[in-house]
């Protein structure tokens, strides 16, 4: 299994906030879109939000491919309007550029590295 970990700002703004959550509610997201991501090979993502930051945590399996489920992201209507969606409440952290989104994130401690006493 791989673990990917992304950031992304929210627009600082309370309303938009609420919204862009209410759409991650359980019953709130396109089906068409979840499935998108568990036949990209995903076999799960959360995302977490401090403040207006979020941090996003991909499990995917050995077959995932984030060229192969951009390919089908980019074939799949559904999944098309819902990043058109989501765009409005988003805005890329600084490291991404202005034209960034989800932004990987570099892992710098894993605590099944260090040696115990």
């Amino acid at each position: 299994m791989t673990r990917i970990c992304l950031a992304l700002d929210l627009v600082d703004d309370a309303d938009l906030i609420a919204e862009y959550e209410h759409w991650h509610r359980v019953g709130n997201t396109d089906p068409a879109v979840t499935q998108s991501i568990r036949d990209a090979g995903i076999d799960n993502m959360e995302i977490y939000r401090a403040d207006n930051r979020l941090f996003m945590i991909i499990d995917a399996s050995a077959a995932y491919s984030a060229e192969r489920k951009a390919a089908a992201d980019a074939a799949n209507p559904a999944v098309v309007a819902w990043v058109a969606k989501m765009q409005r409440f988003q805005q890329p952290i600084p490291a991404a550029g202005p034209d960034g989104t989800w932004h990987p994130m570099d892992r710098i401690f894993r605590l099944t590295e260090h040696p115990g006493l």
